[in-house]
């Protein structure tokens, strides 16, 4: 479908999407256009709202979560948006559409004893192991997402100040201070001799050729560096993220500076971080109540 082939452009050149996020959209688009035209005979360009609710009605009842129900809203927005704009439709069909309310699952994280058990055993012998352990430190202590981590180059670490300079979300930069422990580790990874760095490449982490790191070759170290010393926990870059706020949070960190540490644009986001632990909310049941 032209129309959609011309929204993808929009979305890379205009926008500066993602690739990732420009094949989300456009999957979604391509699904929706092939429904409309087995069951209407129709474009999507073409389509009313009554169309475009039947079917997200229709993907609900085939069993997709609510989650996942918004986001097809969501590319469906952006898509009838770009095509009024263009002056390809005269009403936008999606207008009258509401967001469908998303459950709110809290975010898994490791409690403060576990992290650190993870942390102190894992193995420090190899080059790789030296590098999986700095992965592990960095993420703990900074929250930063996987591939803000994979995207980290040499210039952007000052180990004396303890600070990295994070390229986020939409080209968003940041500053985050950087724990001693991830320090030591960071400093311990770049000079162990190991993987010999290829030339011109000034990523931050290397794999095993001397190359950039990937996200999935970030996840797959964090999983093999976990299964050597915690087999049965599930280790994913996201989690460690979640750790991080979690922990500042339950510590008295307000919110507005977790928000701008995390890189989030809309402070929304971040409160998603403010359930408490067990431990934390008996601890201030115990503390504050006359008779606890």
């Amino acid at each position: 479908m032209n129309e959609i082939a011309s929204f993808q452009t929009y979305l890379r050149v205009e926008r500066q999407l993602s690739e990732q996020t420009v094949q989300g959209y456009c999957r979604d688009l391509h699904s929706f256009s092939s429904y409309c035209e087995q069951r209407w005979q129709l474009t999507a360009a073409a389509v009313s709202y009554v169309h475009i609710r039947d079917y997200l009605t229709e993907l609900y009842t085939r069993g997709m979560s609510r989650r996942s129900t918004a986001r097809h809203l969501s590319s469906l927005r952006a898509f009838y948006r770009f095509l009024l704009r263009e002056g390809l439709i005269e009403e936008n069909p999606v207008q009258q559409l509401h967001r469908p309310k998303q459950d709110q699952p809290l975010p898994s994280f490791f409690y403060e004893n576990e992290v650190t058990a993870l942390l102190e055993h894992l193995p420090k012998d190899t080059w790789l192991d030296k590098r999986n352990a700095a992965l592990f430190e960095l993420l703990y202590a900074t929250g930063i997402r996987a591939s803000e981590c994979t995207g980290l180059q040499l210039g952007d670490v000052d180990l004396e100040l303890e600070m990295i300079l994070v390229n986020g979300k939409g080209g968003r930069q940041r500053y985050v201070p950087v724990g001693s422990f991830a320090v030591d580790a960071l400093q311990t990874y770049l000079q162990a001799s190991g993987v010999k760095r290829r030339e011109g490449e000034t990523s931050l982490f290397l794999n095993y050729r001397g190359e950039s790191l990937s996200v999935r070759g970030l996840q797959k170290a964090l999983e093999t560096a976990a299964s050597k010393t915690a087999p049965d926990i599930n280790v994913h870059p996201h989690k460690l993220r979640h750790t991080f706020a979690t922990h500042l949070l339950n510590e008295g960190a307000d919110l507005r500076t977790v928000q701008e540490l995390l890189g989030h644009k809309n402070l929304r986001a971040t409160q998603l971080y403010t359930h408490v632990t067990k431990d934390h909310l008996r601890d201030i049941y115990r503390q504050s109540h006359p008779r606890a």
